[in-house]
């Protein structure tokens, strides 16, 4: 593979030079992603070697976006493009954070920083609560509606008004106005006027706090973890904790001792438990 040698204050670095950083096949990117980022270590960020070992490796590690997109392919082609632009961005913030020393690979560091982005894109674009299209059509049309009659009537309209003026149904004008309302969310921290004590916040009288949201950046960063695994530990870590078969149970399926699969387990346990710990 070709090199470019680039001379720093402590020594000589020597960057491979990979013609289609993209088609990279994702395990070899693997390799090779750990090798620049030795390499960004020692470059000087500006030079054009640290620029190119940058963009090298953002272009080898695209895989990672769009596997994390495909999680999201219900969403149609048009938004899938916005989805993979959004991906990438979280993509180059893993890439300028991750250090080598943290002793984990670096697809398990990206992937939460991707899907993170992505879901950060949802949170900002979208509705609050899923609507058919046609209700969010329906509510552009109604905000102009009412915007003329309240100018035009000096009150708010009924809903027969704002049908004559739509040419829609009564029913589907009063449809639309409820769908109106999941544009929008109400914090749960948002303070209730009135309240005798001035501290109540909304969350306090809807529900409890779910405490099982906290798992979730978790299970994100653990899944290519799991992933990484042989095909027998995966097998015993979806017997025991999806499945929820005994030890016993999994021994009869390995031909193995249930003191051998708790051994196995408490293995793997310890070696997911100290990734994550890395991650964090």
């Amino acid at each position: 593979m070709p090199t470019t040698t680039t001379q720093t204050a402590e020594q000589t670095v020597d960057v491979p030079e990979i013609a289609n950083p993209s088609e990279v096949a994702p395990r070899d990117a693997r390799q090779l992603s750990k090798l620049f980022f030795e390499q960004l270590t020692m470059l000087e960020e500006g030079t054009p070697d640290y620029s190119y070992a940058r963009n090298t490796l953002i272009e080898m590690n695209m895989s990672l976006v769009r596997y994390a997109a495909g999680r999201f392919r219900s969403r149609g082609p048009e938004e899938m493009e916005d989805i993979v632009q959004v991906g990438m961005i979280g993509l180059i913030k893993a890439i300028d954070r991750f250090e080598l020393s943290r002793e984990v690979e670096f697809t398990s560091f990206a992937i939460p920083y991707i899907v993170g982005e992505i879901k950060r894109f949802f949170r900002d674009t979208s509705w609050a609560v899923h609507v058919p299209r046609r209700l969010q059509e329906a509510r552009v049309q109604l905000a102009r509606a009412n915007e003329e009659l309240c100018t035009r009537l000096g009150r708010t309209p009924t809903i027969k008004e704002l049908s004559e003026l739509m040419s829609l149904p009564e029913e589907e004008v009063a449809e639309a106005q409820l769908a109106s309302n999941g544009y929008k969310s109400a914090s749960l921290d948002a303070a209730i006027n009135g309240s005798q004590d001035g501290e109540a916040v909304l969350a306090d009288f809807i529900g409890d706090e779910d405490e099982a949201l906290e798992l979730v950046d978790d299970f994100h960063a653990l899944a290519p973890m799991i992933a990484e695994l042989d095909e027998r530990d995966r097998k015993i870590i979806h017997w025991r904790f999806v499945e929820e078969l005994t030890q016993a149970q999994i021994g009869e399926r390995l031909g193995v001792s249930q003191m051998h699969v708790s051994r196995l387990i408490t293995r793997l346990l310890a070696r997911l438990r100290e990734a994550m710990l890395s991650v964090e």
